[in-house]
């Protein structure tokens, strides 16, 4: 497993080199919030970003307090962006349910999906996997932990 975790304080800096590590920084960003404008490709440098409000699950008990903080994810070595239902309304939110890795036929290289809530999902076409997050800020507290027991009318 090649994960790095570079924790200060409460700020959380991740790195994932493989599947097992990619694992691990999608438990750690399961439930951020990400608006359209903080989704980014860049084709030249072959990155795509992800800036999020992160619910902080490391510290989340089962009451209050609970926190998020701003994050960035960031994914290097992808060749091709194909997405599905990522809204355009500047005010529209998506909340990351995952963050799935299937390996290519060549290994290191495969396709790393983000499955948003929804129909919403992101697929990158990487040449390997090389994963970052890292809290920007000071976190904040917030009234709601994500549940995903809650039954729906």
């Amino acid at each position: 497993m090649a994960v790095e975790n570079l924790m200060a304080g409460n700020a959380l800096r991740l790195l994932a080199e493989d599947a097992e590590g990619l694992a691990i920084v999608a438990a750690a960003v399961q439930d951020s919030l990400v608006k359209p404008q903080d989704i980014k490709f860049d084709a030249r440098s072959r990155t795509f970003g992800l800036e999020i409000n992160r619910f902080q699950w490391e510290r989340a008990g089962k009451r209050m307090p609970f926190f998020r903080s701003r994050a960035v994810v960031g994914i290097a070595a992808v060749e091709a962006v194909r997405s599905r239902s990522v809204s355009r309304d500047i005010d529209a939110v998506h909340s990351l349910m995952a963050i799935k890795f299937e390996p290519a036929a060549e290994p290191p290289g495969g396709t790393v999906t983000l499955v948003f809530s929804g129909e919403t999902q992101i697929q990158l076409q990487v040449e390997c996997i090389d994963v970052t997050l890292a809290d920007l800020g000071p976190s904040w507290p917030t009234r709601r932990r994500p549940d995903h027991e809650k039954r729906r009318p």
